[in-house]
C-alpha cells in the first residue's frame, strides 16, 4: 500500500510522515485491498482559528469505493489522531458491509458505481486549478463530468457516510433520475430528484 504525504501552507516534519506511515500501516488489516493512503495536511492562516488550525484529510483508495476522514485541530498530530480515528471506524463499517454481502449472496451482489476521484458522479476539490470568471455569469472554479452506475438509495447512503461528506449525487437505479441524497439535522437524510424529461 502506497502512502503519500502532501501540505498545503505548512511544512511537514519527517517526524510526522514517519509517524503517519507507522499508523496508516496498521489500518491495512481492515481493508487488504487497499492500494493507496493519500494524506493532506493543511494550516488555516486565520489567527481566530487556532484551535482548528491543521486540517489532516485522508483519502483511502482500492478495488472498493473510496473511504475519507478529516479532522482539525490545533496541532498536526491531533487532527491525524481524530482523522484515523474516523477512518478506521469507516472501514471497520465498509468491511462489515461486504462481510454481510457475502453472507447473503443469494439477493446478489451490492451496486458498486463507477467511481473517478472517489466520488460517483461528483467530484469535490478544494484546489482551484484556475479562475474562470466570464463576464455576464457567476464564477466556476472547476467543472468535471464522471461516469457513474445507477445505485440504489440505501448504497448512495452507504456512499455517502465513506466519503465522510453532507451529500452524495447519484443515479436512482429505480427511477434513473438524477438525484442527491444529503444530511439534515440529527440522523435525517432528504432526497432531491431531477425529472430531466418534463
Amino acid at each position: 500500500m502506497d502512502i503519500v504525504v502532501k501540505s498545503r501552507h505548512v511544512e511537514v516534519s519527517e517526524r510526522f510522515r514517519s509517524t503517519a506511515h507507522e499508523k496508516l500501516a496498521k489500518v491495512e488489516r481492515l481493508d487488504p485491498g487497499l492500494q493507496r493512503v493519500d494524506v493532506e495536511v493543511s494550516k488555516e492562516l486565520n489567527p481566530r482559528l487556532a484551535d482548528r488550525a491543521f486540517r489532516v484529510e485522508l483519502t483511502c483508495r482500492g478495488r472498493g469505493p473510496v473511504i475519507r476522514a478529516e479532522a482539525n485541530a490545533e496541532d498536526k498530530f491531533a487532527a491525524f489522531d481524530v482523522a484515523i480515528g474516523k477512518l478506521e471506524s469507516r472501514l471497520r463499517r465498509a468491511a462489515d458491509r461486504r462481510t454481510d454481502w457475502k453472507k447473503h449472496e443469494k439477493s446478489g451482489p451490492p451496486v458498486q458505481a463507477t467511481t473517478v476521484d472517489g466520488y460517483a458522479g461528483v467530484s469535490v476539490d478544494t484546489d482551484v486549478d484556475q479562475w474562470n470568471v466570464p463576464d455576464d455569469g457567476p464564477m466556476i472554479v472547476r467543472e468535471k463530468a464522471h461516469e457513474a452506475a445507477p445505485m440504489t438509495l440505501d448504497q448512495a447512503l452507504y456512499e455517502m457516510e465513506l466519503v465522510g461528506h453532507d451529500f452524495f449525487l447519484f443515479v436512482d437505479k429505480d427511477s434513473r433520475m438524477p438525484s442527491v441524497v444529503y444530511r439534515r439535522r440529527a440522523y435525517d437524510y432528504g432526497v432531491i430528484h431531477l425529472n430531466v424529461d418534463g
